[in-house]
Order: structure tokens, then sequence, then C-alpha cells
């Protein structure tokens, strides 16, 4: 049996947006596009996912996920040096225009140094730059998360190629119907650069951790830490892999196009629960 087809136990907030949300006959919200980075590492035989808890003020605050956010209208108009496959391939493979697959593409790498200060972009197509962490990148991840420049601008002035073949596609969900703030979200895999470190930057983090999947997942089944579906099956589905070559060779035959949405079930004197259609 897989953990998609146990169902997921829904956190009581959420509840309560379902039944309101029914009972008054909402309209859902427009989905917001959003893209998101599985971060790994090698640990022993095994490997690592680095994971963030939001802070509680946010949506889905308390939560644990992956670094990432939604797509800024800069990231498809960014002009930047390229490497990797270009952004029609990318759209393929994604089921979207070549300007909103950049997009996509762009968000995700500029999330994850927003969020983790860890940068997929090298001085040429074959290189990733070294450690990020020094006085100087922070103030430039600094004004890149307060939109005081862009992404393609803090790149140019470091004369810096974006890496996109180091982001691995890998899946892509849709937030229920029933919440005031949904996303539509592109899930990539990606291997943490030599050289480089995660770092605790985000103010939209209270916690952060590296952590085997399997680990995660017996955590999270112990109650000792909270996430959604999107993040339960992804880390099921890494893990399910074996290792980190298995993870990039799962991800060159996935669909990243097809959506997922997960629908909360509301049984009459039973324990709602979300459900994969």
């Amino acid at each position: 049996m897989t953990i998609e087809s146990q169902g997921f136990a829904a956190p009581p907030a959420l509840v309560e947006h379902a039944r309101r949300f029914r009972a008054e006959g909402g309209t859902p919200a427009r989905p917001r596009v959003a893209a998101t980075v599985l971060l790994l590492r090698p640990a022993g035989v095994d490997f690592e996912v680095y994971v963030i808890r939001r802070v509680a003020a946010m949506a889905f605050g308390g939560v644990y996920a992956f670094p990432g956010g939604g797509v800024d209208p800069s990231d498809s108009q960014a002009h930047l040096d390229w490497a990797g496959p270009e952004p029609a391939g990318w759209a393929g493979r994604l089921g979207v225009a070549p300007d909103a697959a950049q997009a996509v593409v762009c968000a995700a790498a500029r999330e994850v140094f927003e969020e983790s200060g860890v940068l997929l972009a090298g001085p040429d197509s074959s290189t990733v730059v070294g450690d990020v962490s020094g006085d100087d990148w922070e103030a430039a991840r600094q004004d890149l998360e307060a939109r005081r420049r862009g992404f393609a601008d803090l790149l140019g002035e470091r004369r810096l190629t974006l890496r996109s073949d180091l982001l691995l596609p890998w899946s892509r969900w849709i937030t229920p119907e029933f919440e005031p703030r949904r996303f539509d979200t592109y899930f990539f895999v990606a291997l943490l650069p030599q050289g480089q470190r995660t770092r605790d930057v985000s103010g939209e983090a209270d916690h952060t951790m590296w952590v085997r999947p399997a680990d995660a997942l017996a955590r999270a089944e112990a109650g000792e830490l909270t996430m959604l579906p999107p993040t339960l099956v992804t880390l099921a589905q890494v893990a399910a892999a074996g290792d980190l070559a298995g993870v990039a060779h799962a991800s060159a035959t996935r669909d990243a196009a097809t959506p997922v949405t997960p629908r909360l079930d509301l049984p009459t004197g039973g324990e709602p629960r979300f459900v994969l259609d």
C-alpha cells in the first residue's frame, strides 16, 4: 500500500476552512504559479533533503516544506545567460508556453537562493559558483528578497550563468479549492552544489534541517513534524528512488505537467482525510 492510497490526516484549521467554504458555497481563488525545490545531498550510502518550517503567521504556517515561493513578474521578463534546456524544452516538460516555463525555472532558482542561500549558477555552462555565504553575497541575497534588484541583474553583475540543467522536474500540485490562498506549484529536485551550504537566512522560516526522507516520513507519522500531502508524497517518491542516481533517473520520465490536487474528504461522523483521486 502506497502513502497516496492511505490518505492523509487533515490539520483542524484546514478542516474548518473546508467546512466553511462548502457551507457558504465559496468561489475558488485563482491559484498563483509557484516553484519549489528539493535540495538533496549525499549522506553516507543514503541522501538527505533540506526542509524548512514556515513561520506561524504565514500561509501554511507551522508546516514543514521545501524552499520555494510564487513566480514574480520579473521571472518571465529576465534576460540572462542560460545553460541547460532552453525555455522551449522546459515548456514541453512543464506543459506551459516557453515564456511561462522560463518564469517557473527562474523562480525555482531565485527562491532557493532567497530561502536557503544556495545559488544554482556558475561562470559558464559547466561550472557552479562556490561558497556564496560571504557578506557581499548575503547583501545581494537580501536585495533580491526585498525586490531591490532582479535575479537577472544579480547574475549579470557577477557574470554568472543560470544552470537550469541542475534543476530536475518532478511534479506539479495545485492547492485544494477551499483554501483562500492557492498555488499551482512545480516541484523540482536539485543536488546541493559542491562547496555551497544551506543557511537559515529566510525570514519566512523558523526552523530548518537536513533529514533523510524516510526519517522525515517516520517523524511525520509519529506526529513530530507537520507536513501537507504534496510534501509527504514527494518525500515518499524520492525515498523510493533509492539513491541520488535513482532520483535523477526517475526524474527523466516523471510527469511534471499534469497537476495533482488533494481532495479533502469530510465524511459524516468520520475522520476528515485528504485523498488523491
